[in-house]
């Protein structure tokens, strides 16, 4: 089989532009029962811990807030919506609540996705014993430390990776039947600790950062909204003393200010962890460097380039 070569005028079968959307948004579950009471993990699964009234309420009025921030108060009447939802008893619930300010016109879909369910801290959990596990937990670090029986937040990394990469096909492939001229809007309803890890990956914070992050509160939402440049910001829709509150660091703060309006795919000079981090006193360029030109520009490559296709005959 020999690659047949196609210029862009024979090729009638192109890959459609993808379409970004324009705001992925994750949302904590309401209050549970567990999260009232911690006796509750003794006599009732993990994954069956229901909501309390209260979560229902704060569900509820999460549903009024997120239509009034998709419609821009009911300005824009061209947007949909795509929900990723935990197989939890509390996420489920959340999101049937949620959905109550919907109509069906503006939902797209709905998934349950088990790779953003909760961290599994073992089955029925004893109370004194937990107490005891989670002090050593604090001393050992959050993130690498593996509950007996259950998984570390390093697990729980690695599955929401999975899923990211999923949801990145979903989006690159249409699976989502979105229409372009609507804005589209992912909404995932999941977990603590699970939002947390899920913001890690995507903005690649480092594991010392991700042990400074707190716990979003019930019903909190974080909006990762699309910049101009085509990056994603938690700075567009989200003020400086949220992030604060958040855990952020005035490095990784400046970092979603730089992305709200960044080109995809631009280095960031100014956010240090990305080489400081890493490494001690780099000098700016070799002594004997011959070119201190940047590299051309991807975008620019492409353009310069004949755009060819490669196909089998």
């Amino acid at each position: 089989m020999r690659p047949k070569i196609e210029t862009e005028q024979n090729h009638s079968h192109r890959k459609p532009i993808t379409i970004l959307p324009k705001r992925i948004i994750l949302i904590r579950h309401g209050e549970s029962q567990g999260n009232l009471n911690s006796a509750t993990y003794t006599t009732t699964p993990d994954y069956k811990v229901p909501l309390t009234e209260e979560g229902l309420i704060q569900a509820r009025n999460a549903g009024i807030k997120l239509h009034r921030l998709l419609s821009n108060d009911g300005t824009n009447p061209h947007w949909r919506v795509y929900f990723y939802v935990s197989p939890y008893d509390r996420a489920r619930s959340t999101l049937r609540e949620i959905g109550r300010a919907f109509s069906k016109k503006r939902i797209i879909g709905v998934r349950e996705e088990c790779r953003i369910r909760e961290q599994d801290f073992g089955n029925f959990q004893v109370e004194e014993r937990m107490k005891v596990v989670k002090e050593t937990r604090e001393r050992f670090g959050r993130f690498f430390y593996r509950f007996p029986e259950g998984e570390s937040a390093a697990d729980v990394y690695d599955r929401v990776s999975s899923f990211l990469e999923s949801l990145w096909r979903d989006i690159d492939m249409n699976r989502l039947r979105h229409c372009p001229s609507q804005d589209l809007n992912l909404i995932i309803i999941s977990h603590g600790l699970t939002s947390r890890v899920f913001l890690t990956k995507w903005f690649k914070w480092t594991v010392e950062q991700f042990e400074y992050l707190n716990n979003p509160d019930n019903c909190e939402c974080r909006v990762m909204q699309l910049g101009e440049g085509g990056e994603y910001s938690l700075a567009i829709h989200h003020t400086e003393e949220e992030m604060v509150e958040w855990g952020l660091s005035p490095e990784m703060i400046s970092d979603q200010k730089w992305r709200a309006s960044a080109n995809k795919g631009q280095w960031n000079e100014r956010c240090p962890w990305y080489l400081d981090a890493f490494f001690d006193s780099l000098a700016d360029s070799d002594d004997n460097d011959s070119c201190d030109e940047p590299c051309q520009d991807q975008d620019e490559l492409v353009e310069s380039c004949s755009r060819i296709v490669i196909t089998e005959e």
